[in-house]
């Protein structure tokens, strides 16, 4: 018997977690009614929890804060930095097409092969059982072997793979800033790299959301980190040379300066949901409506949803 303490992390009532019996995860999401259990669910409400919870940690607090780097947080950067050199490995090819470089397909073969091995590396030796089930949320967090696109719901699977390693109590909460600043911001800078090294698509057209072709996430968590500057107002954004002299500090201003780099004209064409953020007064204000954008556009979307993986940890049982 297990449940979730007030965290999300995972408890076991009767048995120590050696006897978990861990699973491969599986989509469960195929209709409307069952959209509705997803919304009851256990990982529904660990996975929401989570991105609150760290939306909470990093408010107010640059990238460049000071914070603990645990061993198991620096392994997690190791791994990220291990994938960032396999795409050194594997090149673009020359091809005909201009988008979907088919040299994505064989970095991902190379991820789906040693997947397993490299969360074990950070694994404590009772959790090796748990490697499996937790590395197929690893190998859907960085695109679509097939298509050689990339979007917000392959995003919410790292997300989901980082709930996942705090829920089995590898990580305190010591260890929050840490895993949004520094973490996922690595993860960003290599979801990065693979969208321009294989020329990606956007997952879906347009994005369902419409807030930014591949990311969401670090712009909830970056607008938290805004709150209280006193010298970036939401309006700022839209200026480069604010973008271009802060960028490094807040995940925000990093996906703005993406956005300037990948797309031509006016900002207020290519990207007119954000053009309406700057016109918000508050970054508090630009927060919590992300939060219910991202509720409302993602988690609440079937399109998104549909693709989501449940197992034992991210349980699709219903949350008590």
């Amino acid at each position: 018997r297990q449940q979730t303490d007030a965290n999300g992390v995972l408890e076991n009532m009767d048995d120590p977690i050696t006897t978990h019996e861990f699973v491969l995860p599986v989509t469960k999401v195929k209709n409307d009614a069952d959209m509705k259990l997803w919304m009851k669910s256990s990982a529904y409400n660990d996975f929401l929890g989570f991105l609150t919870m760290l939306n909470a940690a990093v408010k107010g607090k640059p990238s460049s804060t000071l914070c603990q780097i645990s061993p198991r947080t620096q392994a997690l950067l190791d791994l990220l930095d291990t994938l960032s050199q396999w795409v050194d490995d594997c090149p673009a090819i020359e091809q005909p097409q201009r988008f979907g470089n088919k040299a994505f397909r064989t970095w991902m073969e190379k991820l789906r092969e040693n997947a397993t091995k490299l969360v074990q590396n950070i694994l404590p030796e009772n959790l090796q059982r748990a490697a499996e089930e937790v590395a197929d949320y690893l190998i859907n967090s960085f695109g679509n072997q097939t298509r050689i696109d990339y979007g917000t719901g392959h995003e919410a699977s790292f997300a989901a793979f980082l709930c996942i390693l705090y829920k089995l109590r590898l990580f305190t909460t010591e260890d929050q800033l840490s895993l949004a600043t520094k973490v996922f911001v690595s993860y960003l800078n290599l979801a990065r790299k693979l969208q321009k090294t294989y020329r990606m698509e956007p997952a879906g057209s347009q994005g369902v959301w419409g807030l930014d072709d591949y990311q969401f996430i670090p712009f909830i968590w970056g607008s938290s980190q805004l709150c209280m500057n006193p010298d970036i107002t939401p309006k700022d954004f839209v200026e480069p040379k604010v973008v271009n002299k802060h960028h490094e500090d807040f995940m925000f201003l990093e996906c703005i300066k993406y956005i300037n780099e990948v797309k031509t004209g006016p900002f207020a064409e290519h990207s007119n949901t954000l053009w309406g953020i700057s016109g918000v007064p508050h970054w508090s204000k630009v927060n919590s409506g992300l939060i219910k954008m991202y509720k409302a556009e993602m988690l609440h979307k079937f399109p998104v949803i549909q693709h989501f993986r449940f197992g034992s940890i991210l349980s699709f049982t219903e949350y008590k």
